[in-house]
């Protein structure tokens, strides 16, 4: 596999794992009593926090890489 293909393939790999983890939150949210919106706040926030994870821990394996 050539380098590009596998960063696009992470990328999507993350970005599914990203908005399964905010599906979840949103349906927790809800199954807790909260309002609509309040549940979609709380999975777009579920969806920023994994993102920005995986940014994180990219940034730092690049460091560790050079």
């Amino acid at each position: 596999m050539s380098g590009i293909t596998v960063v696009l393939l992470t990328t999507a790999l993350v970005v599914v794992l990203a908005l399964l983890a905010a599906a979840a939150a949103g349906k927790l949210a809800r199954l807790d009593g909260a309002t609509y919106p309040a549940a979609l706040t709380r999975a777009a926030a579920t969806f920023a926090a994994v993102l920005t994870l995986a940014a994180a821990l990219t940034g730092a394996l690049a460091q560790l890489h050079t």
